[in-house]
């Protein structure tokens, strides 16, 4: 076994102080295209080949529970991946229910798939998922039609008994999200009629993007009090198309950090997604002085990518506007590491939803934060974190959460002392190999002597 993937399966690391950062970053492949491709491919008549697919644990799980659900998909000689679809009505359902592991994007997703087809699945997942909220999302998905049972509290194990005419939805969220707007336009695809998801403002939208690259008509709109509108027309016919997966924007946000906060760094991160939905964190550094090149812009498969150039910056706290947490809700933990080091106080508001993530982000950032000497006050909906000296000297329990355990290894390159952090398998979710890449372009983490 190689010394990369010895090092990415420790569920401890420590992250050392090191001098600067150099070289070039090839990040894994979007996470939320990698999802989508997987799902909308086999929903697709034809074969689909997708290249740069994240090969994490969460967009595997979804692969394994597309192969239960009768889709053929298999990883070439050359690292791509092929997907035979069946259509929007050849779905079968599963023998077993469809483990997700600690996928949130798969489960949510997968439950409007089968929400829009007939078939029944159970739908299971690992200790952290299995307290995450589903309710927002069977609840619409119910509306249209389907039967749907759950633990008290809309919790895994869900039960899902779809149905081959799901009625058009015309739902309104209280909450921009992608998962929730994916889930009921998923299941409007088999739909007669028009499905309509209208949000409080605009979230990610690869959903949009990827339905139209298949073949969907899907439109969105601003509405006069500006929420977002997106409008489906149901009873789609989905045709295969090749899918080249972009650099993760949100995986590429711990190297930039780590980058602007590492003295004499100077990184390149090469064919990272730019969807402008996802692209709130780099305005948000480039606003705290972040020197941040973006370069060779163009567009792959119905996606904007660019090449983008960090080096070492002197930071300052800014107020992050709470309109832009929807397109950097995952970047809120490691834009607080950034906040800690520099000058003044960064506010960040409007950021409710990092408390139903994986763990209930805000605390768990803000305790650790605490504890490696950084000053940060919080509430439900906000988190303010005053710049200065950052101690360590600690051990942080990451809750088994992929970016916070990424989040605090980043911390540990500027602290006085070594930072470990525990929980750290889980960043295999999302960034394979992500401490030995920061290894071989001059950072320092390790793992206990002897593993």
């Amino acid at each position: 076994m190689d010394a990369m993937s010895k090092l990415s399966r420790n569920e401890v690391l420590t992250s050392h102080r090191q001098a600067s950062l150099q070289g070039t970053f090839n990040v894994p492949g979007d996470k939320s295209i990698s999802h989508r491709s997987l799902i909308l491919g086999g929903l697709a008549v034809g074969i689909t080949n997708v290249s740069g697919l994240l090969e994490g644990d969460d967009v595997m799980a979804t692969a394994n529970a597309m192969r239960a659900l009768g889709v053929e998909i298999t990883r070439t000689d050359t690292g791509a991946w092929q997907i035979i679809g069946v259509g929007l009505h050849g779905l079968v359902s599963p023998e077993q229910p469809l483990d997700l592991g600690n996928s949130g994007t798969g489960v949510r997703l997968l439950m409007g798939v089968v929400a829009g087809q007939p078939i029944t699945a159970t739908f299971t997942g690992d200790e952290s998922l299995s307290v995450r909220p589903m309710a927002r999302i069977t609840d619409p998905l119910a509306k249209m039609g389907a039967k749907i049972t759950s633990r008290e509290g809309g919790l895994l194990p869900v039960t899902i008994t779809g149905t081959a005419t799901p009625l058009a939805a015309d739902h309104s969220s209280k909450v921009a999200s992608a998962q929730i707007k994916s889930a009921v336009l998923l299941a409007g695809l088999n739909a007669r009629g028009t499905t309509i998801v209208t949000e409080p403002h605009a979230s990610r939208d690869h959903s949009e993007s990827m339905m139209r690259h298949f073949g969907a008509s899907v439109s969105q709109d601003i509405n006069a009090d500006g929420s977002h509108r997106v409008t489906l027309a149901g009873e789609a016919e989905l045709v295969a198309k090749d899918v080249l997966v972009p650099g993760d924007p949100s995986s590429s946000a711990f190297v930039m950090v780590a980058a602007l906060i590492s003295a004499d760094s100077d990184i390149t991160i090469p064919a990272v997604g730019m969807n402008p939905l996802r692209t709130g964190l780099i305005t948000t550094l480039q606003e705290m002085g972040g020197n941040i090149e973006i370069s060779n812009e163009r567009i792959e498969g119905g996606e904007k990518i660019a090449d983008i150039r960090v080096r070492h910056s002197k930071l300052t706290g800014i107020a992050v506007p709470p309109e832009r947490a929807a397109s950097m809700i995952d970047e809120y933990p490691v834009l607080s590491v950034a906040a800690s080091v520099a000058t003044g106080q960064t506010v960040m508001q409007g950021v409710a939803e990092l408390r139903v993530k994986e763990t209930d982000r805000i605390k768990v950032m803000a305790d650790g934060l605490a504890m490696a000497g950084v000053t940060v006050t919080y509430d439900d909906n906000s988190m303010t974190v005053t710049g200065g000296a950052v101690k360590g000297g600690v051990s942080i329990a990451s809750q088994h959460d992929h970016r916070i355990a990424m989040s605090f290894l980043t911390l540990g390159m500027v602290a006085e002392e070594p930072i470990t952090v525990t929980g750290c398998e889980t960043i295999n979710t999302s960034f394979p190999g992500f401490a030995d890449l920061i290894n071989e372009c001059g950072g320092a983490i390790t793992a206990p002597e002897g593993e």
